[in-house]
């Protein structure tokens, strides 16, 4: 049940990344504001303007609705999604927050079941999609590939085809708010926490304005994101293949020596030797490609350098 100890603050959070959404944000409004109202609690609403390039933060200051606290945080510069969402959480001051996208294609008419389950004790509430039908036949393979990986690697399991669309008590965001990582990795952070956790599925709609910005390459990164922030695999297998590597070759290297030492030495040879230095020099760029990715993370980590910078905050 949610916490009625805490006082002095809305039922509810409505936390909104937003990233270029100037010809949407007044149909999301519309659409999201007789909902809530609907709901029966009162709320707030969180914009999070990631350093927009069009009038997105300047659409925000026109929305109103009686009633309702909204509260803007306009960056600096664009940060990226994961750092919106976060920013958006650390000012989030309902009993809980919904985390939802300002372009339609989360249906602001499933956060009154995520509240029901919320109010019966869940303490989050994830938005499953139904469907890929929205996504190329690319993107729909290579999120399935992505997920069955993480299903077997990551150190928490990540729930298939669950984004960011969710209902969190505030005690799951202030444990979100304890992990202050620079390189996020938002739905694995989200899965790290843990608590009592229901789902809700829901039927993922076209975008009704603009188009998204996240193209197969930052989809791509955003797996390598992953997967180097919750599990240590790749840096073992490579180990493994070097062990194997180095095996196979001191095998091969024992046969040429009594090849050698039975028959004699001959020229002829470079070819083959020229193939395995190939061979064994890809390897080892290889790995040391995935070390350098790890690296590269704890690099960035160690300096300390905050997660986003607000160049204005407002409530109205």
């Amino acid at each position: 049940m949610p916490d009625t100890a805490v006082t002095g603050q809305p039922e509810l959070s409505v936390v909104v990344p937003c990233y270029n959404e100037e010809a949407g944000i007044a149909a999301f409004w519309a659409r999201l504001c007789p909902v809530m109202d609907a709901i029966g609690l009162t709320w707030e609403v969180v914009f999070v303007n990631d350093g927009s390039r069009d009038d997105t933060v300047g659409r925000i200051s026109t929305l109103t609705h009686p009633g309702v606290s909204k509260r803007t945080i306009d960056f600096s510069r664009n940060f990226g999604k994961e750092a919106a969402i976060t920013a958006g959480l650390d000012h989030a001051r309902g009993k809980a927050s919904v985390v939802i996208d300002s372009d339609l294609q989360h249906p602001p008419e499933t956060i009154p079941l995520m509240v029901t389950l919320w109010q019966a004790g869940a303490e989050v509430v994830l938005g499953k999609r139904q469907s890929r039908e929205t996504d190329s036949a690319l993107r729909t393979w290579f999120s399935n590939r992505f997920y069955s990986f993480a299903s077997k690697v990551f150190e928490v399991p990540i729930p298939k085809d669950v984004g960011d669309f969710r209902l969190m008590d505030h005690q799951v965001v202030k444990a979100l708010g304890s992990l202050r990582e620079n390189q996020r990795f938002m739905k694995g952070l989200f899965a790290w926490v843990g608590f009592r956790t229901q789902i809700v599925e829901f039927e993922v709609a076209q975008r009704e304005h603009g188009t998204s910005s996240f193209n197969l390459w930052r989809l791509l990164n955003f797996a390598v994101d992953g997967i180097t922030s919750f599990t240590t695999v790749p840096l073992r297998l490579w180990f493994y293949l070097g062990s194997l590597v180095s095996l196979v070759s001191l095998i091969y290297g024992t046969i040429i020596v009594v090849d050698a030492l039975l028959f004699g030495s001959e020229v002829p040879g470079y070819p083959s030797l020229a193939a395995l230095m190939c061979f064994l020099g890809g390897i080892q760029l290889i790995g040391i490609g995935v070390l350098g990715e790890y690296i590269g993370r704890i690099y960035r980590e160690v300096k300390f350098r905050p997660i986003y910078i607000i160049r204005e905050l407002r409530d109205e």
